[in-house]
């Protein structure tokens, strides 16, 4: 079950490394595309997955229930093509949206910024000015999209197995060091278990969007955590109906084994004699 996340810059020569790792391999490759050609049988249209894809939200986007929506569908699609194995998941936050799974090879390409404009200029018939806007305005959108969905510094070297810098490095030497890291025996020996918790990730993010799915229930304010089948419901709703309506829909998701249900139950007061 072997998986490699790539992050990337914008013109660092991520795309081209990510497709031949992918084609070296024999690994199916995650990308925008196959996300997009995936995305009808899970409800979502092309101009969703655009829109809630590696972007974080706008302003008045934080309280759209539905881009919330898309972006879980967006990763589900996601952890369903991980779970099969032998794949290439690239971008989208993949080694944070896996980050409890100790077997993938998280991978960062990167390059000095004015490198990243001229390749990226020369690449799209570009302006120089005109192709360092959309450098800076990517590296700003995907770094914003790690901050605010997963809380994490997207350049932090912390949180990745490999960083390698194109400048100095080739395409082709790039593509080697991934595939031959894929193979360390530490990735090797753990993927049974690793299996395991991503069958539980996947279960998790079935019953955040079946929650997700109703207007019943104010998600926001909700935990979910699985193990080995079971869900386990907390944090707060604001009835006892929205409480049940929780748990009927975490109940309707398959796979599921059972549920716990701790939610806590606050009532507004809505009325200023109760102040």
């Amino acid at each position: 079950m072997a998986i490699i996340t790539i992050s990337r810059e914008m013109g660092s020569g991520g795309i081209p490394i990510a497709h031949k790792v992918a084609e070296k391999l024999g690994y199916r490759l995650i990308d925008g595309e196959t996300i997009t050609e995936a995305a009808a049988a899970y409800g979502l249209s092309p101009e969703a997955v655009e829109q809630a894809d590696e972007k974080p939200p706008h302003f008045v986007d934080t309280l759209d229930s539905k881009q919330f929506l898309d972006l879980h569908l967006i990763e589900l699609i996601i952890l369903e093509a991980a779970l099969k194995g032998n794949v290439v998941i690239y971008g989208r936050g993949g080694q944070d949206l896996l980050l409890d799974i100790s077997s993938v090879l998280r991978t960062r390409i990167i390059a000095p910024f004015e490198d990243r404009v001229e390749r990226w200029s020369e690449r799209e018939w570009l302006d120089p000015d005109r192709a360092r806007y959309l450098v800076r305005k990517s590296d700003q959108q995907r770094a914003g999209f790690i901050k605010y969905y997963f809380d994490r510094d997207w350049e932090d070297s912390v949180h990745y197995d490999l960083t390698i810098n194109t400048q100095r490095l080739s395409e082709d030497m790039a593509v080697e060091i991934i595939c031959d890291s894929v193979k360390d025996d530490n990735l090797e020996g753990i993927k049974a278990s690793s299996k395991v918790i991503l069958s539980d990730l996947i279960l998790r993010k079935r019953v955040e969007i079946a929650i997700l799915s109703t207007d019943e229930i104010d998600a926001y304010l909700l935990e979910i955590e699985v193990e080995n089948g079971v869900i386990t419901l907390s944090g707060q709703v604001h009835s006892n109906e929205e409480k049940k309506a929780a748990e009927v829909q975490a109940r309707s998701v398959e796979g599921i084994s059972g549920v716990k249900n701790n939610i806590g139950v606050v009532e507004y007061r809505t009325n200023p004699s109760d102040h």
